[in-house]
């Protein structure tokens, strides 16, 4: 796999009036740095973006799908990572003017949201219980930690319905359902049990154990992920081609059957739980939803198969794009066939929709959200408004180490470039051991944006300017 880059032919564009060209050579790839703007493109000299040690803010990459080496053309590398404390020395590191500081320690957090009113709702998957975070305004800490409801199964998705200011539901999505609370704006406490509004998502309920939740902008659809069940449809029976055909005809295209059945998909309901059907098919682990504030279209950000290889199958942030299939498991990005089952869906080849920005291999992007934020004492420059940010966890099986860090994706009026960029990195110590692995993102109502990590039990708060936020 290669990286492509943006290339110019009229030489370094000037960005806020600082222009300086840095070039050097990181695992052999050329790096031309833009200091000041954060700026950096990495072309291609052998395999694709190398691990962890080329990581640094504004690093910044672009895989396409021609650059797909073929399956098993790298060892199958297996490489956990041993979390550990947190170095005396470690440092996160942004783009320049931007600092970290810890917002909150909750257990194991994973999803997390915005409320409204500027509460942050976070999922503490493990124990069962989402918990409301308060800040008083100028502050860079939580001041309130609050359990809202827990004695839930394995919670992650959360979203607040109807939109607006005075939202009336917090929607909570388990592990193979879906709930909610009433709720009104500054609550810290559910105000009562759970409501069922999906009692079960799927027949099957092992492998892939997150769900999210996302309502689209018109409120009249509620979207949720649904990852699959095994790695590649492990052990779902071929059927004939009559068997085939009679599936093809009461599905949506693409969807698998079996233990797999409406797994690895978006699923669309009413606000109220009713089915609305499949909304995209082929999704092998769509982990979190956004919705795009620019478009009004859901994204996701999916985990692709394991165990072909070093560098391949890429995983992907995507704009789903209404009945689409996106190729799992026959395919990976487009019409590239899985070899482990070579033949079984040839009608299928020519309809795979490729995703948007493929992200390096196995670095298992799970939040995903918008910076929308136009103002706040901790608001990012205007350049950064409307672009994405994408959590990746971090790679288990892949002999170089990727992800353990926060990229920015780029957007132009709400369509993606394919390019993303290094924006938080420094969790990994060494090629063994990492102190942290990023998981949701949220942009509070002060600019600032927040991201969980699960293995340091952490909220970390990024701000522009000092923690507080700069100056006005």
């Amino acid at each position: 796999m290669t990286v492509t880059s943006r290339r110019s032919t009229t030489g370094p564009k000037k960005r806020g009036g600082v222009v300086f060209v840095i070039r050097a050579v990181l695992l052999g790839l050329v790096v031309v740095t833009t200091v000041g703007a954060a700026d950096v493109l990495l072309r291609p000299e052998g395999a694709a973006s190398g691990g962890w040690r080329a990581d640094a803010p504004g690093v910044a990459r672009r895989i396409t799908s021609a650059d797909l080496p073929a399956p098993m053309a790298t060892a199958i590398g297996v490489s956990p990572s041993a979390i550990a404390p947190r170095p005396a020395a470690a440092i996160l590191k942004t783009p320049p003017g931007f600092s970290v500081s810890a917002f909150a320690k909750l257990d194991h957090p994973r999803q997390i949201r915005t409320a409204p009113n500027g509460d942050i709702f976070v999922a503490e998957t493990d124990a069962g219980q989402i918990s409301v975070l308060r800040v008083v305004p100028g502050a860079t800490t939580a001041s309130v930690n609050q359990v809202f409801v827990a004695g839930l199964d394995r919670p992650f998705g959360i979203a607040f319905y109807p939109a607006g200011p005075n939202p009336k539901w917090v929607y909570v999505a388990n592990n193979n359902a879906v709930v909610r609370f009433a709720y009104q704006a500054g609550d810290l406490k559910a105000r009562g049990g759970p409501e069922t509004v999906v009692a079960k998502l799927a027949d099957t309920s092992g492998g892939h154990s997150t769900r999210d939740i996302a309502f689209i902008a018109e409120g009249d659809a509620m979207l949720v992920s649904v990852g699959s069940d095994t790695n590649i449809a492990d052990g779902m029976p071929r059927k004939s081609p009559e068997d085939l055909a009679a599936w093809n005809a009461a599905h949506a295209m693409g969807a698998a059957w079996g233990k797999e059945t409406d797994r690895a998909d978006l699923l669309s309901f009413s606000p109220q739980g009713a089915p609305r059907g499949v909304a995209a098919t082929g999704l092998r682990n769509c982990v979190s939803l956004a919705i795009n504030p620019v478009r009004g279209d859901p994204w996701c950000v999916v985990n692709e198969r394991d165990l072909m290889g070093d560098d391949l199958p890429p995983d992907y942030a995507t704009r789903v794009k209404p009945k689409a299939f996106y190729g799992w498991p026959w395919y990976y990005i487009g019409a590239h066939e899985d070899p482990r089952l070579k033949g079984q869906r040839p009608d299928l080849a020519s309809k795979v929709t490729v995703p948007d920005v493929l992200l390096q291999s196995h670095s298992a992007p799970l939040g995903i959200a918008f910076y929308s934020a136009k103002g706040g004492p901790a608001a990012f420059p205007a350049q950064y408004r409307g672009d994405a940010f994408v959590a990746l966890h971090g790679s288990w099986n892949r002999a170089q180490r990727t992800g353990y860090k926060v990229v920015r994706l780029k957007l132009e009026h709400g369509v993606p470039t394919g390019t993303y960029e290094d924006f938080l990195t420094g969790f990994v110590i060494d090629d063994r051991s990492v102190w942290g692995r990023p998981v949701g993102i949220a942009v509070a109502n002060d600019g600032a944006l927040l991201v969980t990590d699960d293995a340091g039990d952490t909220v970390w708060r990024i701000a522009y300017g000092a923690p507080g936020g700069r100056a006005k």
